[in-house]
């Protein structure tokens, strides 16, 4: 057996091992006291994001206590460097979708408002802050995936499909959420239909994953896009409707899943 192969094969004995009950038991135990400080105040650090947003290196916070336990030092190391494992990527090809596929979406979902009479405004933001908003969300994009696609992904492909571990974690990201969209005062329609776009957002996510060598950093890259995007649409995220982009989003989806199949979403297993 190559030694490639060998490597495969430790991952895989060390993916079984993981607990993921106890890791997003964790994960939601970190993020309590950002949901008790987002009660407390009604500051907010972007329009529509509370301060409960900043439970968002909880998930990486979360693998990391969990992986010193088990690996020390060493596991926590290998884990950060994964934030930069853009070498994993031989198709560079698959930037395009990862930095693309957002602004496409959310284009699509400016025409459709339009179309349906909404009084939408044209887009207003310099280069100079949307590259700092990208910089900011990358960082926090981290703070997720280095949890949900670095730690929790991998063992839950071992126990399903790629399509159900997707859906799967795509619910627990969505109800992570839940508490700083009730704090940021959306209503429970707005929320529904931005849970059916985050699922379908976790699918696209486990597809890139899955296709570009299980690269964190595309995982957040795509993250990334995702907050941006909404930030920017088209004035701080005002006239935002997650239905119309939520709507967009799983056909999106279920394209991917119709094109590379449920089983792995990719031509090779952790192609």
């Amino acid at each position: 057996m190559s030694s490639a192969g060998e490597k495969e094969l430790a991952e895989v004995a060390v993916w079984r091992k993981r607990s993921l009950l106890t890791y997003f038991l964790l994960v939601f135990g970190l993020t309590i006291p950002f949901w008790v400080l987002g009660a407390l105040t009604e500051i907010q650090l972007l329009p529509g994001l509370p301060v409960a947003a900043l439970a968002t290196f909880c998930p990486a916070l979360a693998a990391a206590m969990l992986l010193y336990q088990e690996h020390k030092a060493a596991g926590v190391i290998a884990l950060l460097k994964r934030a930069l494992d853009f070498q994993r990527v031989r198709a560079k090809i698959w930037y395009a979708p990862t930095l693309l596929l957002m602004p496409v979406v959310m284009t699509l979902s400016y025409v459709a408002l339009r179309l349906m009479g909404v009084p939408v405004p044209a887009p207003h933001m310099t280069v100079v802050s949307a590259l700092v908003l990208f910089l900011i969300f990358f960082i926090s994009a981290l703070g997720e995936e280095l949890g949900w696609s670095g730690y929790a992904t991998d063992p839950m492909q071992l126990r399903w499909s790629a399509l159900q571990t997707s859906l799967v974690l795509g619910v627990i990201w969505a109800i992570y959420h839940l508490v700083g969209l009730a704090q940021a005062h959306r209503a429970v329609e707005w929320i529904a239909w931005w849970s059916l776009g985050t699922v379908a957002a976790r699918i696209i996510i486990v597809w890139l994953y899955n296709n570009t060598g299980r690269s964190v950093f595309v995982a957040a890259l795509f993250h990334t896009t995702i907050n941006v995007t909404w930030q920017v649409f088209p004035i701080n995220g005002s006239f935002y409707d997650p239905r119309v982009t939520g709507i967009i989003m799983a056909g999106a989806a279920a394209i991917v899943v119709a094109v590379w199949g449920p089983r792995t979403l990719a031509r090779y297993r952790f192609a």
